[in-house]
């Protein structure tokens, strides 16, 4: 299909997501496939589509958005925050720790957060600032009924604990819903948190090009609060990280120098 660069600019002006941050050939290859799923044949023609169709526009921001999701995913990282991350982190802030799960998709990731801090805070002291760039998933995150594989690294005492189980689906109990706070945000775009103690985002920058990675990265680091830590995906490294001003605490968590 031609005319891509001309679609980037009308998506952006329609949405406000900079595809040009995104790896372009994977990333048009995915536009491509949904644009002729629908039966359209022009990229011009699509844009007019997603304009005047709600329910297409939806359909569209959620496909951009990558939502692969589960709760407790890599538990032995898991188990480090655990053991190692939420002790350190009590010990030098205290219990009011200010905690960020951006790009958080369907709420797997910040409902784990909680859970996991309730072995060592009350509920009521917890508090998760949860946000995406996708208004579709925040709201299936606010829902919060999930299938049985987006469940199964939970442990036990919480599955029986928090979720109520509703035919073949999982829904998570209001006590955990209650200490997140979900908000739309665009990673490249819109302010960040201030002073944040933990920053969690994991498996999302893979599909960014390097230029967009170096530039969240920076902007994490000036959003942690000293000695704060982030915490990655398994699937990504940062290369640069002394020069961005971090520390490798363990692997996947750095801290601010």
């Amino acid at each position: 299909m031609e005319g891509y660069e001309k679609f980037k600019d009308d998506v952006f002006k329609l949405t406000k997501i900079d595809l040009d941050a995104y790896k372009e050939r994977q990333m048009k290859r995915r536009i491509d496939t949904l644009i002729t799923k629908n039966n359209i044949k022009t990229y011009d023609d699509y844009v007019r589509t997603i304009k005047a169709d709600a329910k297409m526009f939806n359909e569209f921001v959620n496909y951009l958005t990558i939502n692969v999701s589960e709760f407790y995913r890599n538990p032995e990282q898991w188990g480090l925050l655990d053991k190692e991350v939420f002790p350190r982190l009590i010990e030098m802030y205290g219990k009011n720790l200010k905690i960020w799960s951006a790009a958080c998709s369907t709420g797997d990731e910040p409902y784990s957060l909680v859970m996991a801090l309730s072995k060592f805070l009350p509920l009521n002291q917890i508090k998760i600032i949860a946000t995406d760039i996708d208004s579709q998933v925040l709201h299936k995150a606010q829902v919060g009924l999930y299938n049985a594989k987006s469940v199964e690294s939970v442990p036990k005492e919480f599955l029986n604990k928090y979720f109520t189980k509703i035919g073949q689906s999982y829904q998570i109990g209001d006590e955990i819903k209650q200490r997140v706070e979900f908000k739309q945000h665009n990673l490249l775009k819109d302010p960040y948190p201030s002073a944040c103690n933990l920053i969690v985002c994991r498996n999302v920058l893979i599909y960014f090009t390097e230029e967009a990675k170096d530039e969240i990265y920076k902007k994490f680091h000036d959003a942690l609060a000293r000695d704060g830590i982030l915490f990655i995906g398994s699937t990504e490294q940062i290369m640069q990280y002394k020069e961005l001003g971090f520390g490798r605490y363990k692997s996947f968590f750095y801290s601010k120098e």
